[in-house]
């Protein structure tokens, strides 16, 4: 089968849209959000004038500090990183508007919208991945540092994910006392998240071809 060629711009812009539609289903849902936007979610209940977006990205403008200082190195395409922040907070708090009158007050509702979030999340982040375009901080923390230490970039992933998801629950005890955005779906996101966009990939991989469109690439190595 033919692949669909230059796809690499696209990937950007579909991952940014899906990866924001499957964060604002699994909030809707209610039953923990991803243990990557877990900490953020939790510093806007905490913060009434930070919206879920702005949290996203204000929390990842901290990130993109640590990672310059981990890989002791700056690229300015690392700032369009930020650019990437903002773009997808802007995106989530629209999505997160779009749903608010849809109504989720039984499991049978609440499970689907969680697991379809959650494989959008995945779907959002592969596409992400693949294209040259400075991927979100979250992201951009795991390519680069996988990539200097040579660490498989899904198996990173899966050990990224844990970690979110013991802050989130620190920080929710910190805050509010007790268990808030945190729950058994995120759990469940933390362990199967990284293998679920290693199969989007395989599945991506195998009818696109993620190369430029445009000739801009060189900027963002």
């Amino acid at each position: 089968m033919k692949k669909i060629k230059n796809f690499a711009e696209m990937a950007y812009v579909l991952g940014l849209v899906i990866l924001a539609v499957g964060v604002a289903l699994m909030e809707k849902a209610d039953l923990g959000m991803s243990m990557v936007v877990a900490p953020a979610y939790l510093i806007s209940l905490k913060v009434n004038f930070l919206t879920f977006g702005m949290a996203e990205y204000t929390l990842q403008a901290v990130l993109l500090v640590f990672v310059c200082l981990l890989l002791r190195q700056f690229k300015l395409s690392y700032c369009f990183s930020f650019v990437t922040a903002v773009i997808y907070g802007v995106f989530l708090d629209g999505w997160i508007w779009v749903l608010r009158d849809v109504a989720a007050a039984t499991l049978s509702v609440r499970i689907p919208l969680y697991l379809f979030g959650m494989l959008l999340c995945a779907m959002g982040i592969s596409l992400l991945f693949h294209t040259y375009l400075s991927p979100e901080v979250y992201e951009l923390f795991v390519k680069e540092v996988s990539k200097k230490y040579q660490i498989n970039i899904y198996k990173f992933k899966i050990w990224y994910d844990c970690t979110s998801c013991v802050v989130a629950v620190i920080m929710s005890y910190l805050f509010f006392n007790t268990l808030r955005g945190v729950g058994i779906g995120t759990v469940i996101c933390a362990l199967v998240n990284g293998l679920i966009i290693g199969q989007c990939s395989k599945f991506f991989e195998k009818y696109i071809e993620f190369s430029p469109k445009f000739p801009i690439a060189k900027y963002f190595e």
